[in-house]
């Protein structure tokens, strides 16, 4: 009796077919199970010290804090903050970590960036911040964030922006109308070289300013290249004196240089202002950020070349993926 045996002439494609399922099978149980996972919303609602709803359709847990310290009015209308003064975050199983978080934080002027900064410094993303009304005083912003993590970790990044909210407005009730520091002199006198030599850019002056433009391209849905001149670009304006300066600008940014560049213009105590979209359907996509500072001249340059430095190496890890 033959003990060599013949497979059969389909043996191979049907076992490789199975396998091939098998595997597909793994990988939809697995996304299948991390998103039945169980949210912990007691130890959520424990840490964020906020009461939350859990939605049994979407599975997902919402906490809430209406702004009811501060009164705010809309066209001249006291707005409750049922109509859009609430600030949220809203936890769901993830897939490849624990949890995930989303939210939006209202927030006034004198908030914004020390919610940033602690929001950004607990490993939380903050992804986009504007405005949702006109004539609203005082004025209200709204600072959306995100990340993926463990449960615990992204609730305490949520608790700490609240903090931040509740310290600010513990020091001083009152929004204030203006940012801190030394007043800067009206009539302006910056030494454009020196500002030159440190960012590594040619601008130009007029009446003892300076500004520079830095481009970069991206492609339309026709087809067309845009760059500097159609808008695409970060730029920097001073104003004043060489030892009390204010700077404001824009830095065009990609999606995964936004992290890097917010974090390095707060590390260089640069306000960010507003952060949004300019055009639709770019590639790649393009994100701006518009940001105020106030100090010496050659400090504000070296922080925004510290920031461009850290955004030439997020661009170049991109690339190199």
């Amino acid at each position: 009796m033959p003990t060599d045996r013949v497979c059969e002439p389909n043996a191979v494609p049907r076992l490789v077919a199975l396998v091939a399922a098998s595997a597909l099978i793994l990988v939809a149980g697995e996304l299948a199970r991390g998103q039945d996972q169980k949210l912990d919303t007691v130890k959520i609602e424990k840490i964020t010290g906020l009461a939350g709803a859990f939605s049994q359709e979407e599975k997902v847990f919402k906490v809430t804090s209406p702004r009811t310290d501060v009164q705010v009015t809309v066209d001249e209308w006291q707005m409750p903050p049922f109509m859009g003064l609430t600030s949220w975050a809203a936890f769901q199983a993830g897939n490849k970590a624990e949890a995930m978080v989303m939210g939006d934080l209202v927030l006034f002027e004198d908030e914004v960036n020390v919610v940033m900064s602690g929001a950004l410094e607990a490993g939380l993303n903050v992804t986009a911040l504007h405005n949702h009304f006109f004539f609203d005083q005082p004025k209200v912003y709204f600072m959306h964030i995100g990340g993926e993590g463990e449960t615990a970790v992204l609730a305490m990044g949520v608790r700490g922006a609240l903090d931040k909210v509740k310290a600010v407005r513990s020091a001083n009730p009152t929004p204030r109308a203006s940012f801190r520091g030394q007043e800067f002199a009206k009539t302006s006198s910056i030494t454009a070289k020196s500002i030159e030599d440190v960012l590594g850019v040619k601008g130009q002056t007029k009446d003892g300013m300076f500004k520079a433009v830095i481009g970069r391209k991206a492609k339309m849905p026709c087809g067309c290249e845009v760059g500097k001149e159609m808008g695409i670009n970060t730029w920097a304006a001073f104003a004043g004196s060489d030892a009390q300066a204010v700077v404001d600008g824009d830095f065009a940014v990609l999606e995964d240089e936004l992290q890097v560049v917010l974090k390095a213009l707060r590390k260089a105590e640069v306000n960010v202002v507003a952060i949004h979209h300019h055009m639709t359907h770019e590639e790649p996509r393009t994100l701006f950020l518009h940001y105020w500072g106030k100090g010496p001249a050659a400090t504000l340059a070296r922080g925004l070349r510290s920031t461009l430095d850290a955004q030439a190496e997020a661009s170049k890890a991109i690339r190199t993926r």
